[in-house]
């Protein structure tokens, strides 16, 4: 190890900093990293992928929700079938995750059976 490396590495976080952070879920910290340079801050994607979803709900509707629904239905039907028993999502269980993207696909179907009815009655 060079003098500059020792100091570079000494100019950084602390490892238990580092730890921490990345117990705490956030990996990227404020200021320097242990390279030196300054560390990107947390770029908040899902967000704007949850807004942009919500504004897809909100202009299309039941049709939406049937949509995307079925999407998650299908993927989680695939991914159980290849063995995941453990999801990421809130519900964890897999078999939880399909009976509420069922029960989604359901409402979104009722919704725009029911708005197609509306439609035809006018």
């Amino acid at each position: 190890m060079s003098a500059s490396d020792a100091r570079r590495i000494a100019n950084g976080a602390l490892p238990s900093e580092l730890i921490a952070a990345t117990k705490a879920g956030n990996p990227s910290q404020e200021g320097p990293g242990p390279d030196g340079h300054a560390a990107a801050p947390f770029d908040p994607l899902r967000l704007c992928i949850f807004a942009t979803i919500a504004l897809l709900g909100w202009l299309a509707g039941p049709l939406a929700l049937s949509v995307f629904a079925a999407i998650g239905l299908i993927g989680y039907w695939k991914a159980r079938r290849r063995g995941l028993k453990k999801s990421k999502c809130y519900l964890r269980d897999t078999r939880l995750v399909l009976a509420y993207l069922a029960a989604l696909l359901a409402g979104g179907i009722y919704g725009v059976l029911r708005l197609a009815g509306e439609l035809l009655s006018l």
